[in-house]
């Protein structure tokens, strides 16, 4: 590998790891407000035991998500500050957006959620989660307007040196955000949905005592799986109207096509090769798609057995099935991820600077040590995320400290 590729390989890294954790977070938050609403419209402590524990595993993943995202924007300052050169004054008008309009209402609220409970009204507190889950949409469709910016720039004039944005409502409008925005939220609901079951199904296998509470938690997740799976599809095949031409001819295999985009790559820039690698566009996209069929399938079909209790309560081969496919639709995302990003190659800015351009002025061995440093830190950011989650999840409602009372905390046993 030359230095160019070290560093897409250290950003689809560090980029990918991030994604994972910005999918379950959405779908998570959205998960948690509607049982919330539930809960405080019907005080039915179920409910608000469901609201805490799927709240403490939702806050986990946020703190953790926080720490990758930071880790992921100082690797993109350090290793592309041509991007930044280039054209930071353009698209990074939609992240600035991002941090000071979504990010930062998004996290004062989530504390206020974290340490209102029984402090504030209960409609109060409500209507915090909601607000921390309608700045998470927020935070979401800036970035997304920033990344279908380098996908499709539009709206903006070149000065000689760097891109600026004319028209800012023609970059928020740009088809290559808008139909990404809901395929990624879609998504997130998909992911959301699985985990809920996947956690459920756990707990239903081991037979716990709150079997009421993970039937309904079952529910939940099962119930926003099927239609999250089919919206994400929906939005997946309107998203191929929008791919890039050289990408659109790697996926279907038209070679005339991709000659033909060479040609006019090389007309307008000078030689070069400008089609993006086929093998991986093909294979992401094929992966992506065999999963999405998969999961369609299970779905449906959890769909119609959640509908039978004594199958919730007894059917042991379909829990392990649940908590089996949890990783699915975790598995579809990066594919889907890889096809969109690999897809626009060999540009950073389609059409206008080149990811070898858009590079920083490091040498090659100070970019494997600092690809060796990220993927050190980020396989321990994961493997930390993936044990406070899962034993926050094996522990259950009793082992939530979110929203707890000091009263119902128990007493600290005395050391002799």
């Amino acid at each position: 590998m030359d230095t160019v590729d070290l560093a897409r390989l250290q950003f689809a890294l560090t980029a990918g790891a991030h994604f994972l954790f910005v999918a379950l977070t959405l779908g998570l938050a959205t998960l948690v407000a509607v049982i919330q609403t539930r809960a405080t419209i019907s005080r039915n402590p179920v409910h608000l035991g469901m609201t805490r524990f799927w709240g403490q595993l939702y806050v986990i993943n946020y703190a953790m998500g926080i720490i990758t995202g930071l880790v992921m924007e100082f690797q993109l300052g350090m290793a592309w500050s041509g991007l930044t050169e280039f054209a930071g004054n353009a698209f990074g008008s939609a992240l600035a957006l991002e941090t000071m309009v979504a990010f930062f209402i998004e996290s004062t609220f989530l504390g206020l959620w974290i340490f209102g409970w029984d402090k504030l009204n209960r409609w109060a507190h409500l209507a915090t989660i909601w607000i921390v889950t309608l700045t998470a949409y927020a935070s979401a469709f800036w970035i997304l307007v920033a990344n279908g910016f380098l996908q499709n720039p539009v709206g903006y004039r070149f000065d000689g040196n760097s891109l600026h944005i004319t028209d800012f409502g023609a970059m928020v409008a740009n088809p290559a955000a808008m139909v990404a925005l809901g395929h990624v939220l879609g998504g997130a609901m998909m992911v959301g949905g699985f985990f809920m079951a996947g956690v459920s199904g756990y707990h239903l296998l081991k037979r716990t005592a709150d079997l009421d509470f993970f039937r309904k938690s079952l529910r939940v997740g099962v119930g926003v799986a099927l239609p999250a799976t089919m919206v994400t599809a929906t939005f997946g095949g309107l998203g191929f109207a929008t791919l890039q031409p050289g990408k659109l001819a790697a996926w279907t295999g038209d070679a005339e096509r991709a000659a033909e985009v060479q040609a006019e790559m090389t007309a307008l820039h000078g030689p070069g090769y400008y089609l993006p690698p086929e093998e991986w566009v093909r294979s992401s996209a094929l992966a992506m798609l065999i999963l999405f069929a998969i999961m369609f399938l299970l779905s449906g079909l959890n769909f119609l057995l959640m509908l039978v209790r004594p199958v919730v309560h007894r059917f042991r081969a379909w829990h392990v099935l649940l908590v089996a496919a949890i990783p699915l639709p975790f598995l579809a995302m990066i594919a889907g991820w890889i096809f969109r990003e690999v897809g626009r190659q060999p540009w950073a800015v389609h059409g206008l600077l080149t990811t070898r351009d858009a590079m920083s002025p490091i040498s090659e061995g100070m970019m494997r040590f600092s690809l060796a440093a990220f993927a050190a830190v980020f396989a321990v950011l994961v493997v930390i995320n993936y044990w406070l989650l899962a034993r926050a999840a094996r522990r259950g409602p009793d082992g939530v400290a979110l929203g707890v009372r000091p009263a119902e905390k128990p007493e600290p046993v005395p050391a002799f």
